[in-house]
């Protein structure tokens, strides 16, 4: 079949490629009027053009043409036995005459060379191409139907999104990374991941931010807390530990509860306050609480932090309640010892303090507390306080240099370096109150532990969706910052089939198990898919997913057996079964059919 080729060129252009054409003929094929130069006397067989000549001639690669043929974008005439194309097929236009066709390849001459680039918007390929296993993940355990089929969405409207579609989109966006409702754009292009999740499409930004308008506030952070308990709610039957505490969000535009209160890294600025309850051995969120800026304190938490433990259950409260210096206090103290839970917070540094540390420092009986920290243990009852408690202070001689910078003119601090002569010591301090009865090395480590949970603040924080997705209203952002720490959980359990011996951020396990290349191809009613991963590691993760789809069939062979929250807890087991030495946990026993 020659080929008419649809290319906008100009008269002069036309008789220049005439010249450079190869002089032959073909007595099978039929010349073809020239409709830029026609001519009433009759002319020779025109000369011919191999495929790979029309390509070079178009500047696009071999496939490309033979694409433009299958898609029809080069006219159809005829090709003869030599398969080549007549230049006479070679339709020109004069400049001007119509638009030209979309261009899809272009050159760029870098530094090894010139490389020839082509787009395909038709190719079936996606960038996160290691997903299938998060997705089938999710499906074994009834995680996303679950979620999808309690969400109180409904739309009148006949033209409306799927309530599945809507949050399909936000789960993938929030695996993404994404912190802006305009990073969903991104994903719109994505033919791989959506149906694979059951879903019909990638909705729009506008979509989804409109959909959760629709959702009622307690309504929705109701659903929200009932899967937060069906995630985290088998593993509390063993010691745990609950760490609670406060982030700052800075805001910077014009939203509710946007108010001008403590903000440590941008003084002066808007915020939002997020009460965050975690699993602290296990870093899984048990709930989160959005108060305005202004709510930062301790006493607007504890109301959700006492309703959190109640409707968890007295069986199923933690081993110890820990938190930073803020919590503190007398009135979570005192509620906490009149509930029999042990406590252990950091004081602040007051007056009475001080003089406590200023009279232990002349005593000789400090007690190693580990990592190079020294306890001494005393009774302290400080203002406000209703009676005595026991009081953990604990010191650390600092031998390395020292630099003092003074900050009274911001734009040009002062740096100095302390000497301290050899009669002259440096220590640095601490002080613990705590209900447990604990020798002092204890404490000091299962305070230190803490910052363990504090990396998983800041993980969600920096690395998930806390810091953004910003709407107008407060009740938007509450229902997002749920739904992030809800898919939190989701990737941390999952990452713990690939690793059951560590936590891993997302910082490094999102680039290592979920981003990579993948095209997807159908041949004999069977999907497949070839994922080309960048990363230095690629092998760790194959091997995991290797590992990982092996227990999935396994369970799978038991599938007709077990329950979707059987299949669950089998899940569980497995990822944690380090932390629950390697004890398998046993679901609630169904009802039997009436």
């Amino acid at each position: 079949m020659p080929i008419r080729l649809k290319r906008n060129l100009t008269t002069s252009s036309l008789e220049e490629i005439s010249r450079l054409l190869p002089e032959e003929s073909d007595s099978e094929l039929s010349a073809a009027p020239n409709p830029v130069t026609p001519s009433p006397e009759p002319r020779p067989s025109p000369p011919f053009l191999t495929l790979r000549e029309a390509a070079d001639w178009l500047c696009v690669s071999l496939s490309t043409v033979k694409r433009l043929l299958a898609k029809g974008e080069l006219t159809s005439v005829r090709i003869g036995a030599r398969q080549k194309i007549p230049s006479s097929e070679l339709t020109a236009h004069l400049a001007g005459e119509q638009p030209s066709v979309e261009e899809w390849s272009a050159v760029a001459d870098t530094f090894g060379g010139r490389v020839h680039v082509e787009w395909d918007a038709a190719e079936p390929v996606t960038p996160l191409g290691q997903l299938p296993f998060f997705i089938e993940y999710l499906k074994q355990g009834g995680l996303f139907d679950g979620w999808v089929a309690d969400c109180p969405l409904s739309f009148s409207s006949p033209n409306a999104p799927r309530k599945r579609d809507v949050l399909g989109t936000l789960l993938l966006s929030v695996l993404a990374g994404h912190r802006r409702y305009a990073h969903i754009t991104a994903l719109r292009a994505d033919t791989v991941n959506p149906p694979l999740l059951g879903m019909r499409k990638v909705v729009s930004e506008d979509a989804v931010r409109r959909a959760l308008a629709k959702i009622g506030e307690p309504e929705g952070l109701a659903w929200l807390q009932v899967h937060f308990n069906y995630c985290v709610l088998p593993l509390l039957n063993e010691p745990w530990v609950l760490d609670i505490d406060s982030t700052i969000k800075p805001l910077y535009g014009e939203q509710e509860g946007a108010v001008v209160s403590y903000n440590p890294h941008k003084p002066g600025r808007p915020s939002h306050c997020y009460h965050t309850y975690m699993i602290s051995n296990l870093r899984l969120v048990l709930s989160v609480d959005v108060q305005p800026g202004d709510q930062h304190h301790p006493k607007h938490a504890a109301d959700g932090l006492w309703s959190l433990l109640d409707r968890l259950g007295r069986a199923r409260w933690p081993a110890l309640l820990r938190g930073d210096a803020e919590w503190g206090n007398e009135p979570v103290m005192s509620r906490a010892e009149r509930e029999g839970l042990p406590y252990l917070f950091r004081l602040r540094a007051t007056t009475n303090v001080k003089r406590a540390l200023e009279r232990a420092m002349a005593e000789h009986d400090w007690r190693d507390a580990g990592q190079g920290w020294q306890g001494k243990e005393t009774s302290l009852r400080l203002m406000g306080w209703s009676r005595h408690r026991r009081v953990i202070l604990l010191r650390r001689k600092l031998n390395r240099p020292l630099a003092v910078v003074d900050r009274s003119h911001p734009e040009l601090p002062l740096l100095s370096f302390a000497e301290v002569g050899d009669k002259r010591e440096v220590w640095e301090y601490a002080a613990l109150v705590s209900s447990l009865d604990s020798e002092i090395l204890t404490l000091g480590q299962l305070y230190r532990d803490r910052a363990a949970c504090e990396n998983a603040f800041d993980e969600l924080n920096n690395h998930w969706g806390w810091g953004g997705f910003t709407t107008q209203d407060l009740k938007r952002c509450r229902l997002l910052a749920r739904s992030v720490a809800l898919i939190y959980n989701w990737w941390s359990l999952f990452v713990r089939l690939a690793d059951p011996e560590h936590h891993r951020e997302a910082i490094t396990s999102r680039p290592l198990l979920l981003q990579a290349i993948a095209r997807q191809t159908r041949h004999a009613g069977q999907t497949k898919l070839t994922v080309s991963s960048t990363h230095g590691e690629q092998h760790k993760a194959r091997r995991a997913y290797l590992r990982i789809a092996s227990f999935f069939a396994a369970l799978r062979k038991k599938a007709e057996q077990l329950d979707p929250v059987q299949r669950w807890y089998h899940i569980l087991s497995e990822a944690l079964r380090r932390f629950l030495k390697g004890r398998q946990l046993v679901p609630p026993a169904r009802l039997e059919p009436a």
